[in-house]
């Protein structure tokens, strides 16, 4: 996308569109006063009127606004100007954005206000870029459009180049989540990872079937046996550090469909399928990303690409699996694939030798049913590095919730049969049992397991982004890298 900074007087800008960001109970000054003025007072009429009143969520559009050079104004709330936020920024840039490309524009200019800190300025470039762009990647006629040029008031080429890496990279994630499952089978997810990072400096290892076979990975390889379409395990490293072990292991689960197995899932709820490789998408479009920003730290990515179907060589209720790590595991339902994916995938994660693991999944419908679809469940073995992300999460306006790990719910993962068995007993804490699972095959690396199950996509469109995926947590994986760089 074409963004270019901007620092003559927003007034006389020609665009077809001008978006102005307005804060609850604000003086008028500088260029908004410059645009009332032109308007012969038409903003500060419309607050006085309490038609704007600057709150997040609100969104006003003049058409033709007298004496200025844009074919419409739109004046988006930011609430109050000493608490603007990233997570604000970018909505109110993402609401804007996608009420604009309902048609296709040519020029399209921002003003947030005269000094914007740099990284709430890269949230907006980022929301602005997020929704603008939607799920119709085959449609004939878009829905949504992207326009050919940006201009954003008031802030630095450095800001605007972070802001559109992380448009990009959500948007790769995005994509990737929207392909459908007949298109995105793990070969093909192989092989478009290759193509994603080839302008980055990150090295590429993909482990085939037979590779896979040869590494024992069991429990990888039983999800997989149904599908025609063989897994793959991705391994990607980043060596911005120079020689030395990972400061970090990133793993995701990547069914790139999950049928649910022999335990099926009814059709409503397999329709949204297509998106549990989001772990998985998540990773690589971090990834890209700190590789584009060239951080000093070593970073290793894995995604363990798989499909869950039915057939007469589907893993079964009551098989025995045994894991990479040589640990045991009784099946009692095969729609509890996901920790089995990444049970190999973790302990590939270790022979890395990282200082910590993160993992991201669409592990469980239980922790939607406990924390909702906007906000991430955490699980950890480590507080200081779950802190470390929450503190992460809080600065980019990216929800995130700690859940306990209880001996308890260990205890009841414990097989008669096996070393642990793939659920527990019963509906309840799914989402912490399933972390309780994971955390056998990480040893005493600190660990947080993040549940994406919510976030990472929307079945129904929000004011500031399509519906299908949201690229959810790269900017909050980001800033904690940034951190332990």
């Amino acid at each position: 996308m074409n963004i270019q900074p901007i620092d003559s007087p927003i007034s006389e800008f020609t665009c077809d569109a001008l978006v102005i960001g307005i804060h609850k109970n604000l003086q008028l000054s500088g260029q908004l006063a410059d645009i009332d003025r032109a308007t012969d007072g038409m903003i500060q009429r419309l607050i006085d009127q309490e038609e704007v009143t600057g709150k997040r969520g609100d969104l006003v559009e003049l058409l033709d606004p007298r004496n200025l050079k844009a074919s419409r104004l739109l004046l988006v709330g930011l609430d109050e100007a000493d608490s603007l936020d990233q997570k604000t920024a970018f909505q109110a840039a993402g609401h804007a954005a996608k009420h604009l490309a309902a048609k296709p524009r040519k020029r399209v200019a921002f003003y947030f206000g005269d000094d914007v800190p740099d990284d709430i300025s890269s949230a907006a470039i980022c929301g602005m870029m997020t929704g603008c762009q939607g799920q119709d990647l085959y449609r004939a006629e878009k829905k949504l459009n992207v326009p050919d040029q940006v201009f954003w008031y008031g802030v630095n080429q450095p800001a605007i180049d972070e802001g559109r890496l992380f448009g990009e990279s959500a948007n790769t994630v995005r994509r990737l989540v929207n392909e459908p499952p007949s298109v995105l089978i793990p070969s093909r997810f192989a092989d478009d990872i290759r193509h994603l990072v080839e302008d980055c400096e990150i090295d590429v290892e993909v482990w085939d079937q037979e590779r896979l076979a040869q590494e024992r990975c069991g429990a990888l390889l039983a999800v997989a046996r149904a599908s025609v379409n063989q897994p793959r395990l991705v391994i990607l490293r980043y060596r911005g550090a120079g020689a030395g072990d990972p400061a970090l292991a990133l793993a995701g689960k990547g069914v790139t469909f999950d049928s649910g197995g022999l335990s099926l899932k009814p059709s409503d709820a397999m329709k949204t399928m297509k998106c549990d490789m989001a772990g998985a998408a998540t990773v690589v479009g971090t990834m890209i990303a700190i590789a584009k920003l060239q951080l000093p730290v070593n970073v290793v990515g894995l995604v363990g690409l798989v499909e869950n179907m039915i057939g007469g060589n589907a893993y079964k209720l009551g098989d025995v699996l045994t894991a990479r790590s040589g640990k045991t595991i009784e099946v009692l339902n095969t729609d509890a694939e996901g920790r089995l994916v990444l049970a190999d995938v973790l302990n590939v994660a270790g022979d890395e030798k990282p200082a910590r693991i993160l993992d991201l999944a669409t592990l469980t419908g239980a922790c939607l049913v406990a924390l909702g679809t906007n906000v991430a469940g955490l699980m950890t073995n480590n507080q200081p590095l779950c802190d470390q992300l929450v503190d992460a999460s809080k600065k980019t306006g990216e929800p995130v919730w700690q859940l306990p790990m209880f001996s308890e719910f260990g205890e009841q993962i414990e097989s008669d049969v096996a070393d642990i068995k793939n659920i527990s007993e019963g509906r309840w804490g799914g989402a912490i049992t399933a972390g309780k699972f994971l955390e056998h095959f990480v040893g005493e690396i600190p660990w947080v397991h993040i549940d994406i199950a919510g976030p990472s996509f929307r079945e129904k469109p929000q004011a500031w982004i399509d519906a299908g995926g949201t690229g959810s947590m790269v900017r909050t994986l980001v800033e904690l890298i940034r951190r332990l760089a």
